[in-house]
């Protein structure tokens, strides 16, 4: 079923670009030929007010055929009008940047509707792992947080967020089953939440789809009780294990279903993290709510956490450029968009149309690339049309776009080779 409404999600996304190139070279005055949901023979089509509407066998895209847009093409004088060639050079940028900004705003609206659904939230016990600094004359190791300010308290985090930057805090808690009540000035609350930590067992909660404890074999569930054969008793000190490891590989010794198994884990670097090095798991939370929001914050939430991506994704583009040998790594195709969705569908509707607004944006940011045969190609052209006064050659024209569709199709054959070679070290793992 998430399959199938990913299939569909990926559909509106598609249409909504090209509905974006379609609008805005209408207001030009600009002729419409076709307008295509995929590529290759069409399955279905239909002819209205001159345009054929159709959707092709090849679900990888779309596109928009306006009449005079191969600049071969001849137009006779009195279809001049109606040509894209022949428009003004900022209103041929235009029609080619209206394709991203629809993604846009698709990606806004899903961002934004994402924290109108019940999110769910996760969050540790309320047990401190570590103390440190002058903090540890009130609070100890093992302490379990009760009432925050004489509010009840499940999660962590939750009895953080309740303490008071404004008023003194009182903070009940059990130590060694003893009730014990402690007093927190409001100046001080950010140096106690900086000296604390959460206990965290060594219980994976997640395995991100893709990275080498996804193609391990490892699974959501799995206690890790060994790392390279030496003993772990928490999250902290399996980290501290994993990350210091001086080889490429770790070897975890794991309890799945009562039994015990091992499995060989690659160590990945990852652009946006620089030299630290991953294997793509996070620590269960098992603390479980629910929090909602109003319209208002809805839309303050969704628009910060969507801009906030993309600028994330560009910094991390920027990186990858600056190491392309991190390439094959970092890039994804349909099947782990497929795993993913699947993924993020059970954490529920909100974490799902969240995941939606992602994919939208990252059309955006992707067919903004400079990148010839693409629509940030097709705006370059523009541009440099603009301040020379002249179009960019026919011929120079011709030779960047194949260059642009050689790497396109380079990097839609390593993506689909990246899903299927991660997909069968899984099946071979399990």
């Amino acid at each position: 079923m998430i399959l199938f409404v990913t299939i569909l999600a990926f559909a509106l996304m598609i249409f909504i670009h090209e509905l974006g190139h379609y609008w805005t070279a209408r207001r030009f005055g600009v002729g419409i030929e076709k307008f295509s949901i995929g590529f290759g023979k069409p399955l279905f089509r239909f002819q209205r007010k001159g345009v054929q509407w159709q959707i092709g066998w090849i679900p990888l895209g779309g596109y928009v055929k306006m009449h005079g847009e191969n600049p071969d093409d001849e137009v006779e004088d009195a279809q001049r009008e109606l040509s894209f060639q022949h428009k003004a050079w900022w209103q041929r940028a235009l029609i080619a940047f209206s394709g991203p900004f629809a993604n846009l705003i698709l990606g806004l609206i899903f961002f934004i509707a994402s924290f109108l659904f019940p999110i769910h939230l996760e969050d540790h016990y309320p047990v401190i792992h570590s103390v440190q600094g002058k903090w540890t004359d009130l609070l100890q190791p093992r302490d379990s947080l009760i009432t925050i300010n004489e509010q009840p308290v499940q999660g962590y985090w939750e009895a953080l967020g309740l303490l008071s930057a404004k008023e003194d805090n009182s903070i009940q808690l059990m130590r060694n089953n003893e009730p014990l009540t402690v007093e927190i000035p409001a100046a001080q609350i950010d140096s106690l939440i900086r000296s604390l930590s959460p206990a965290m067992s060594t219980q994976i909660g997640e395995v991100y789809a893709g990275m080498s404890a996804w193609r391990a074999g490892i699974r959501s569930g799995d206690i890790v009780i060994g790392v390279d054969s030496l003993k772990v008793d928490d999250w902290y000190e399996m980290r501290q294990k994993i990350l210091g490891s001086p080889s490429d590989s770790v070897l975890l010794t794991l309890i799945r279903d009562g039994k015990i198994i091992k499995r060989v884990v690659e160590l990945e670097s990852n652009v946006t993290l620089g030299e630290e090095r991953l294997i793509g798991i996070t620590n269960i939370q098992p603390v479980k709510s629910q929090q909602r929001f109003n319209i208002k914050q809805a839309f303050g939430y969704g628009t910060a956490s969507a801009f906030g991506f993309i600028g994330r994704n560009y910094a991390g583009l920027f990186k990858l450029f600056a190491k392309p040998e991190q390439l094959a790594r970092n890039i994804g195709g349909p099947v782990m968009i497929a795993s993913m969705s699947n993924q993020v569908g059970a954490k529920g509707i909100s974490y799902l149309v969240l995941f939606f607004g992602s994919i939208s944006l990252i059309l955006m940011i992707m067919n903004l690339l400079p990148i010839p045969i693409l629509d940030g190609g097709h705006i370059l052209f523009c541009i440099i049309e603009g301040i020379i006064r002249h179009p960019v050659s026919l011929k120079v024209q011709a030779i960047l776009q194949r260059i642009g569709l050689t790497l396109l199709l380079l990097l839609m054959i390593l993506a689909f080779y990246g899903d299927i070679s991660k997909l069968l070290m899984r099946m071979m793992a399990n």
